[in-house]
């Protein structure tokens, strides 16, 4: 069993008392060291030591007296006004901050019973919200007084009230987490700061596996970590962040490095190793690139997920490991798993909360903020400040805003493309000559636009291709990735005139695409041959 600690307020009318007739009454703080069945370690005992410290330390002899085990800890703390919500909420919200819990070897307890009601309540709401991880002790005095002094305990969790004040607290400090998550950056995109929203609610109410999807560089990695750190804040993982690219585990190696190996398992295993699950225990384990595990790796870390307990290589000797988990990836696991790529099962746990980030192409408006993000981060690097000039920073978003920016590299595209222009600039202000050439650099980076998007059309058109308007070109581009994505030509209908079918008495959905494709002398027959 954990060492008990409990946090608590000295009662300045409950338990006062000098005299011997002191230990006839029953005062709460005093009594919790009475309870053979919930021996106490440990008494944080929050009080006014300037107005009431000779009473602090009269509780503190009493009950070393009643419990010589427990040792109890004076805290000076001064109240302005007990009874105002801000000042209780934040006297006690800064303690919740400083405090060095250390819950993989304390278990806490929030002692309610004594201090205002107002205290009562913060109490409640800091626990709740996981600023304390513990768990609420109310005492009660004895029913008849033959029972002695002792009184009752009962460990509580209840369903709180909601106050306008700390209401508007608690959604400041939601949007400080949501902002934290975004690494502060000001993004404008209303979809991906929707979805930051879901984020923030998950990490900090479960701790069930996430899927974050996207492409390259589209910040997945970064995003895992900045939610570690969030429930890292909250007491909520005492362990650490293990990263690992799935693309890099290979051979025998993925094995040993995942799950770990005994001394002796295989030629060249001198020595044991522990394995990244078993370093991310208590912790977040981030996975990316995870469809890239091998068939015998899924299995291994399917069975950790559930049971938190695998097998090490050579090993015939169960270890144990409780790890969060969110992995990464660019690809559709979906399709992974109809391909027979990737199991089923795996993808199941995996798909309780999924997130798909957005590339930089698909969040223009967030360009502009996370120019100057890249700028500040520049700044601390180098320890030199680097600036646009207006024409040249104008110019620089327009080109970064167009179709002509198809950010393969997402936000490695864009940081490497502001550290060029920031190292390039001497003056410490970047001009237009110095955008025009990144421009350039990045046009080359990129090679032709749509190249390897077209290449379907290509395949199926060949010069024909050229003869088509781009209006036509991009609208038939995503109708052949629809087809050859449907399982049928009526579902590959169903799926392009989903929104106008809804409005007609009759339809045939198939027949409409039939024609479409007709009009470019394509069949469905032939995209399905072709693909």
């Amino acid at each position: 069993m954990k060492p008990k600690v409990v946090i608590g307020f000295l009662g300045t009318q409950l338990d006062a008392g000098h005299s011997a007739g002191r230990w006839e009454k029953w005062r709460p703080s005093v009594a919790l060291g009475m309870h053979e069945d919930f021996l106490i370690s440990r008494l944080e005992l929050l009080a006014d030591c300037r107005r009431y410290g000779d009473l602090a330390r009269q509780v503190q002899a009493d009950i070393a007296q009643v419990s010589p085990e427990t040792q109890v800890e004076l805290r000076d703390t001064y109240i302005g006004d007990p009874w105002d919500f801000e000042s209780v909420y934040s006297v006690l919200h800064e303690f919740s901050r400083s405090y060095p819990f250390d819950t993989e070897a304390e278990d806490y307890y929030i002692h309610i019973t004594t201090g205002t009601h107002v205290t009562q309540i913060c109490l409640f709401l800091l626990t709740e919200s996981h600023y304390f991880p513990a768990r609420l002790l109310q005492t009660s005095p004895p029913r008849k007084q033959r029972e002695g002094v002792s009184g009752s305990f009962n460990i509580i969790d209840l369903d709180l009230s909601k106050y306008d004040r700390i209401a508007e607290r608690f959604e400041r400090e939601q949007q400080e987490d949501r902002a934290y998550l975004k690494s502060g950056i000001a993004t404008r995109n209303a979809a991906f700061n929707g979805m930051i929203e879901q984020i923030e609610t998950v990490a900090i109410r479960s701790a069930a596996p996430m899927l974050l999807m996207g492409p390259t560089g589209a910040g997945k990695s970064q995003l895992a970590r900045r939610i570690f750190e969030l429930k890292k804040l909250r007491h909520q993982l005492p362990g650490n962040f293990v990263e690992v690219n799935c693309a890099t585990l290979r051979g025998d190696g993925a094995m040993s490095a995942l799950f770990g190996h005994v001394k002796g398992a295989y030629t060249g295993a001198a020595n044991e190793r522990a394995g990244l699950l078993r370093s991310a225990n208590k912790g977040l384990l981030f996975l990316d690139e995870i469809g890239e595990l091998g068939a015998d790796e899924q299995a291994m870390l399917l069975r950790a997920l559930e049971e938190r307990r695998f097998l090490p290589v050579g090993s015939d000797k169960e270890v144990q490991s409780d790890f969060q988990l969110i992995a990464g990836t660019n690809r559709d696991l979906g399709r992974r798993v109809e391909d027979g790529g990737f199991r089923d099962d795996l993808y199941a746990r995996l798909n309780l909360w999924t997130f798909e980030l957005p590339g930089l192409a698909d969040r223009h408006e967030d360009i502009e903020p996370n120019l100057d993000f890249e700028l500040d981060k520049f700044a601390k690097a180098s320890q030199r400040r680097v600036t646009f000039n207006r024409e040249a920073r104008d110019r620089f978003l327009a080109f970064a805003t167009s179709v002509e920016a198809s950010w393969k590299g997402n936000f490695r595209d864009l940081g490497a493309s502001v550290t060029r222009m920031a190292t390039l600039s001497a003056s410490g202000r970047i001009r237009v000559e110095t955008v025009e050439e990144e421009i350039r650099r990045l046009q080359r980076l990129w090679g032709a636009p749509g190249k390897q998007e077209d290449a379907p059309l290509r395949e199926l058109l060949g010069d024909r291709l050229q003869e088509i308007d781009r209006f036509d070109h991009a609208q038939l581009r995503d109708v052949i990735a629809i087809c050859r994505r449907a399982r049928s030509l009526s579902e590959a209908g169903r799926t392009l005139f989903a929104a106008s079918r809804q409005r007609r008495a009759s339809t045939n959905d198939a027949d409409r695409l039939r024609k479409y494709l007709a009009r470019f002398e394509l069949t469905w027959e032939r995209i399905k041959q072709a693909e």
